[in-house]
């Protein structure tokens, strides 16, 4: 038997069988996981990383700023390569180089041998982002597809939740301790080496030719919006939950760091839960209905925090900001699979990638200006209205696409 024919007898069972029990989908999450890596889990070791070195708070940010900009530029280039190569060539790769990069800062020599480590790691980490949610689209459909996607999300943000306890506790040992959990994709990756399959897909024609199919196909309305989409998530995630809202809870209610954690875990939570059942709620809704509620819950979510400003009020806020993280981005991944053919799937997928990463690079900064002008709550406000925007928009593209659909299927 062909390695086609396996790959082809893998993709029909799993349309047949629990797809939970697909060494595709065990690899797959377990890769996920450890994408919380680069930054939950360093995040609490930068005040620790900045006294070994002798320098700036500036200086230390690079430690997280170096791992997302190299993402946005290389992306689109890993997704050509995952198109051409394959998508288990290049996830093992990937797996192999983000592990020993992170497992040898623990023995880096200076700052400038961190930040390269931290640039080789952060491209590896994107190649794991394109490949897992690729290798999904290419082996599930439907509302399956849309069952993974939600598993997958939901792993990522439970690791975004569990890391930073990890890195901090192993951060009091010494900065460079939790580096040590790097390690552990080493083990993945010679397991997927025995047990991962390729998917059997014709490949795109390569090269300039490959370009100009891709810049077709995604310069469309569609794609757009999906690509926005996923920005904006980002934009308002990192830029007015995870930079502005530790400011206004510390500086408004003197809460402290770990009680702050405990809010934001709280949407990580919620994200988690409804993530975790996006198959289901895929039975009803379309994609793009998934997407417009995630972004009228983010609406909800940032508008609360300004209408009931008391600690449980913005606790409750953002319980229904992290169901709407947990509503759109599975769709958003879902809804680019089907937009292109299996052989330009990891491209389009990658420029998913930048897009995510140019929102969580561009959203501290931009809030934070705006916020040193406007104050908080009224950055709050706006952006609960700019995400209901998005929402109408959204669901006024979902009307017009089912609208189409029905009248494509009557009878002429």
């Amino acid at each position: 038997m062909t390695s086609t024919d396996t790959a082809s007898n893998s993709s029909a069972e799993s349309k047949l069988t629990s797809p939970w029990r697909s060494p595709t989908v065990q690899i797959v999450l377990a890769a996920t996981l450890l994408a919380p890596l680069g930054v939950p889990l360093v995040s609490p070791t930068l005040p620790a990383f900045r006294d070994a070195f002798g320098i700036s708070d500036a200086q230390a940010s690079l430690l997280i700023s170096t791992y997302f900009l190299v993402g946005i530029v290389l992306s689109p280039f890993i997704g050509m390569l995952a198109d051409r190569i394959g998508r288990r060539t290049v996830l093992i790769s990937c797996l192999v180089v983000f592990s020993l990069s992170g497992g040898a800062i623990v023995v880096a020599p200076s700052y400038e041998a961190v930040l390269a480590l931290r640039i080789v790691g952060g491209t590896a980490a994107a190649g794991i982002f394109i490949t897992t949610v690729t290798l999904i689209g290419d082996t599930f459909e439907g509302t399956r597809r849309n069952a993974v996607l939600g598993m997958n999300n939901a792993v990522l943000s439970a690791g975004a939740a569990i890391f930073p306890l990890v890195g901090g506790a192993l951060a009091t040992v010494s900065w460079n301790v939790p580096y040590f959990v790097y390690l552990a994709g080493l083990p993945l990756a010679f397991y997927a080496v025995r047990h991962l399959e390729e998917p059997s897909h014709e490949r795109d024609s390569q090269g300039v030719a490959y370009l100009r199919r891709a810049v077709r196909v995604l310069s469309g309305t569609d794609a757009l919006v999906l690509y926005g989409a996923a920005c904006m998530t980002e934009l308002l995630l990192f830029g007015a939950v995870i930079t502005i809202m530790p400011f206004l809870l510390e500086g408004n209610f003197g809460m402290s760091a770990l009680a702050i954690g405990v809010v934001l875990a709280v949407s990580e939570t919620s994200s988690v839960v409804v993530s975790a059942k996006n198959g289901w709620f895929a039975r009803y809704l379309s994609n793009y209905g998934l997407i417009a509620v995630g972004f009228a819950c983010y609406a909800v979510g940032l508008f609360g925090a300004w209408l009931v400003p008391t600690p449980v009020g913005i606790t409750l806020a953002m319980l229904v900001f992290g169901a709407g993280l947990g509503l759109s981005m599975p769709a958003v991944d879902a809804a680019i699979s089907d937009l292109v053919s299996v052989g330009l799937r990891g491209g389009a997928l990658s420029l998913r990638n930048s897009t995510t990463f140019l929102g969580r690079s561009a959203g501290p900064v931009l809030f934070a200006s705006i916020a040193a002008v406007t104050g908080y709550y009224p950055l709050f406000i706006a952006s609960a209205v700019v995400a209901l925007a998005v929402a109408f928009f959204v669901l006024s593209m979902s009307v017009i696409r089912t609208r189409q659909i029905t009248h494509a299927e009557e009878p002429a």
